[in-house]
Formats: structure tokens, sequence, C-alpha cells
């Protein structure tokens, strides 16, 4: 239970008090400044707060919007201020101020703005108060009987319901998503949200359709791919649902969007296996077409997330290419286009399941594999074009984030400590290119298990340590992470391949899988303000250049060793999988980050 304080006895005829208690508030009444600071005093420190204006008149989703949301430490709206426990010290020694000025005023009444005035305080503290967009929304307050009754028609003369449904979607998504599956998603939710539905409850809900989906396919019968494609359509409209609700309920928490970031990727690689399953038992092997549809999806993401971190907080002259967008964006044909060539989630899926219902999964995995590599140099080049046009700073912050989505293990940490701080800013995106360059050109030339691709590794994990060892500020540094992932990835990929070991692929696909969860992992706890994984971490599974140099000495240790290599790779992947995902879950569910959705992946 929260705490409400109104400011004043609540206007006659109005639904104040009730809305509040609606909203979960247990609402008390001053009678003036001092009076609020006494009965804010009296609420416990871990206890969210909020102060409202008896004389407000507003929706009550407005009220949720301001109130409620758990995602910010404070949020305002007019007559309306909350403050979680961390914002209460500075709204304590706020209202102190104020209690000072009006004694000093004489007078015992409240000040004719308290919770705006207040709010102004927070930010002048330090502490940034949200103030949510109301849109078409209502909340005001009156002055006057002529105000108040001009408010409460604006009131009436607005559906609240179905602003609520519309703030339920997302504002920017794909062109399947917008049309074919949110015009009846969001009644869905709705419904949902009505019986207590939770978002996380239909997180898993979508997760168990897509992997009874993956199980249809993993038969290899035409009824089985009809039913898979059928069924991943149904888990993508989950999970569009479980963000709605969030959306539409203000059902917001930290865990929930680490099941929503983590099970989508799940969900798809999952479905990725079941269809090559379901290929080999038809005599078709297409694990190395999966696994590389999988490496693909994910370095793709990579770039996606190094390009957001290294610019979200840079300060940059506008590039004339971001200029172009900008006036593309005005042409809705234009927009909806380029948002459909870069294959979001929901054209993806959509593709997914059509082509696995009416062909066959070497269609499929070919299909996915063309268009994410269109969609992948599209969006990269046209990143690189902005970043190399235009003249940013970096900050010290977005280096990090950067050095924590590299991934680098204790040999690339120590090479960075013994070289310093070498070569011109940067070079780092030089170094991490002559490293995977060079990695890859001798997996793919060399033999397989030649010791050479065991030297070629060696050289990868020292420039590894070179492409770190400066902070990475240089316009291109945030390609960086993906050229990393490429090179492990595919190293793997490539040596699975040309390995005479049966059921290599398989084995390799599960480890790729089980060091991309990671890095999602990664990622999403940077999002969430927590920082990257404890180094310790990192250090127990290798790294990058660690792991790659294991499964290179691996290959070359085990070539004619029979099927210990796919062995040696299954037991790598249920390791790293293990301490992974154990300390993952235990982090999550016990985190104290700020509550956060995933607003879904552009691509």
């Amino acid at each position: 239970m929260s705490t409400a304080i109104l400011t004043g006895p609540p206007a006659p005829g109005s639904s104040l008090d009730a809305d509040l208690r609606s909203l979960g508030f247990d609402v008390r009444i001053a009678t003036g400044a001092e009076e609020t600071g006494s009965l804010l005093e009296s609420v416990p420190a871990n206890e969210r707060v909020a102060l409202v204006d008896p004389r407000f008149v507003g929706h009550l989703h407005a009220l949720r919007l301001a109130l409620t949301d758990p995602r910010f430490p404070a949020a305002a709206a007019p007559g309306a201020l909350t403050a979680q426990s961390e914002a209460r010290p500075a709204l304590t020694r706020a209202l102190t101020a104020v209690s000072v000025t009006v004694g000093a005023a004489g007078t015992d009444g409240p000040a004719d703005d308290l919770t705006g005035t207040l709010a102004d305080a927070l930010d002048a503290d330090g502490v940034a108060v949200h103030r949510p967009q109301l849109g078409t929304l209502v909340a005001t307050v009156p002055t006057d009987a002529e105000a108040r009754h001009e408010a409460r028609a604006a009131v009436e003369a607005v559906d609240e319901e179905a602003v609520r449904l519309r703030s339920a979607v997302k504002a920017q998504d794909g062109f399947f998503t917008t049309f074919c599956i949110s015009p009846y998603s969001r009644y869905i939710a709705r419904w949902c949200a009505r019986r207590g539905l939770t978002p996380n409850q239909v997180t898993t809900a979508s997760l168990l359709t897509a992997l009874i989906a993956a199980g249809c396919a993993a038969t290899g019968e035409r009824g089985g791919y009809i039913a898979a494609g059928v069924l991943l359509l149904v888990s993508f409209v989950l999970d569009c649902t479980d963000g709605q609700i969030a959306r539409y309920s203000l059902q917001y928490s930290t865990l929930g969007a680490w099941l929503d970031a983590t099970f989508d990727r799940a969900k798809e690689y999952a479905f990725y296996a079941g269809l090559a399953l379901g290929a080999a038992r038809t005599g078709d092997d297409v694990w190395a077409l999966a696994l590389g549809a999988m490496i693909l999806m994910t370095c793709r993401h990579v770039v996606d997330f190094s390009f957001y971190e290294a610019t979200y907080d840079a300060t940059a002259s506008k590039s004339p290419s971001a200029a172009l967008s900008g006036r593309l964006d005005s042409v809705g044909w234009t927009l909806w286009a380029r948002r459909i060539i870069i294959l979001p989630i929901g054209e993806r899926w959509a593709m997914i399941a059509v082509l696995t219902a009416a062909t066959s999964p070497r269609i499929v995995f070919w299909a996915l594999i063309v268009g994410c590599a269109f969609a992948a140099c599209y969006t990269t080049a046209g990143r690189v074009l902005r970043s190399v046009t235009r003249k940013a700073k970096r900050t010290d912050r977005a280096a990090q984030a950067l050095a924590d989505l590299a991934d680098s293990g204790p040999l690339a940490s120590l090479v960075a400590r013994v070289l310093g701080r070498p070569g011109a800013r940067g070079a780092g995106v030089v170094f991490a290119a002559v490293a995977t360059g060079g990695l890859l050109f001798a997996v793919l030339d060399r033999p397989f298990g030649d010791r050479q691709t065991v030297i070629a590794a060696i050289g990868y994990a020292v420039l590894a340590g070179a492409a770190v060892a400066r902070p990475l500020k240089g316009a291109l540094d945030w390609l960086v992470p993906p050229l990393f992932r490429v090179a492990e990835y595919t190293t793997v990929l490539v040596l699975a391949a040309r390995s005479d070991s049966a059921h290599a692929l398989p084995a390799a696909f599960g480890l790729v899988a089980a060091v991309a969860y990671h890095h999602y992992d990664t990622v999403y706890r940077i999002r969430g303000g927590t920082g990257a994984p404890p180094t310790w971490l990192v250090r127990v599974t290798g790294g990058h250049e660690g792991r790659t140099l294991l499964v290179v000495a691996l290959a070359a240790l085990l070539a004619d060793r029979g099927d210990d290599f796919t062995l040696a790779l299954t037991a790598l992947a249920v390791a790293v999988a293990l301490v992974w995902l154990v300390e993952s879950i235990r982090f999550w569910v016990s985190s104290g980050a700020p509550a956060v959705h995933d607003e879904g992946e552009t691509a």
C-alpha cells in the first residue's frame, strides 16, 4: 500500500479520494505545508508517497500515469506529485523549505501550487522528475467554480478508455505489428489486465506456445509445419500483448524486462532448432544454416545495441544522412518501407511462420539469411555513414558500455594493461577488424585441426587486447563488440561444419546459443542501469578471446579422435550455460534495478 496525502480537504462532489484509493493509495488529509510534512515523516521511508492538490480535476488514467509508474523515482502532473524511496529525502528537504517560506509569510494554508513548487524543487535538487505526456487526458487544478466546471466538461468530452487503449500500443513499431496485430491485441491486453493476468504470465505463455511450435516443427511432417507456423503467430500475438498489458496497467518490473527480452531470443532460436531437427528427419541437414541464421541475427542485434550505447548521450553535429532520414520520415510510405526492409521482429516472425507452413526448413533459413543480411548491411552502412560525417564527442559512460559489450576476458585484459594506451583514438576498431579478419582467414584457409589456427587464435587474443587498451571513443569504435561477436561465433560455426565429428553442428548451435544469451544479458543489464555482469563471471567463462582460443585448441587436439570434438563442444556449452543462467537468474530475481519494461527490438 502506498500513501497519498491530500494537501487540503477535497472539493465538494470530488471523486478524488475514491480515485486515489482505487489506485492503491491510503489517503490522508493535511491542512497545510507544515502538516503535510508531518504526515510525510510518518510514512515508512521505503514506501511510495504521493502529494495531490485537493482541487485536482482530471482523468483517473492521468493520475495513474503520474502516480503509479514504477520506472521513475519521481513523477508529476498538474496537481499531483509522487516520490519513491530514493527521492523521498529530496522531497522532505523541499517540503521543509516550502514550510519555512509559508511560515515566514505569516500564513498556514497551502501554497497556491504546492505540488508544482515541490516538483521544481526536486528538479533543482538533482532528482529527475518524470512528467508523462497526457495527450488529450485532462489533469488540471482549477482556481474557481467556472474553471472547475470547464475542467469537468473537458473530462467528460474525452473517452479515457480509448486513450488508455491507444497508449497501450507502442508508438514506434513495425508495419506488420502495427496493422496486423495491435488492432486486436490491445483488446486482448485489456481482457487479461481486467482478469488480473500479469505481463510476466503472458510472456511465459508466449514462450510455452513457441516451444510447442518448435516441437511441431521438429516432427518433420507437413501437418507439423503448418501447426508450427500457426502457433508461432499465436506466440507473437502474446508477445505483443505482454507489453501492452504493462503499458495499459503500468505493470512494469525489472524481472518483466528481463523475461521479455530473453524469452524472445529463446523462442526464436528454439524454433530454429526445431526446424533443423524436422529437416534432419527427412534427410536434409540444415544445422549449418540454422546456426548461420542465429549468428547473423545476434551480430545484427549487437550492432544495434552498440550503436545505441555509443550515440544516445553523445554531443554531435547533425550529419547529412541524419538530416535526409528526417526528411524521409515526413513522407509516410518511406517510413513504413524502411521499417519493413530492416525486417523487424514482426515481419521476421510472419515470414518464418508462413514459409514454415508452406515450404521447407531449408527455404526458411535461406530466406532468413538473405533478408537479415540485406537488413544488416542497410542499417550498418547508414550508421557508419552517420558516424563518419558528424563530429561526435563520446562520453565516458558510452566508452565503458562498449568495453563491457566487448566481453574481454583475462587474456585480452592482460594485454590491454601491458600495452597501456597505444595508438590514436579510433584505433580500437582497426585492431578489432584486423584480429577478426586474421582469425577467420586462418580458420577458413587451413585444414580442420591445423596447428597454425591455434597461433592465429593467440594473435587474435593479443590484438583483441590492443583494441580495448584505449577508451572506445572513436567514431567507429561501436563496431568493436560486433566484430568480436562475428569472430567468436563464426569460428565455432566453421570448425563444427568442417569437422568429421558427428553432430558437431548441433553442439556448436548449443554453444553459440549459450554464449549469445550471455551477451544479450549484458545488454539488458546495461540498459537497466545496473552495469555489466560481475568481472569474476567474465573471467570464469574466459571472455570472447579465451573461449575462441579454447575452441580452436580443442579442434587441433581432437581432430583425429572421432566424436570427441562434439563431446567437448557439448560440455563447454553446458558449462557456460549453467554458469551464466544461474548467476543471471539470481541477479534479475533479486536485482534492485529500476523497474523497466523492454519496448521491444527495432530489428
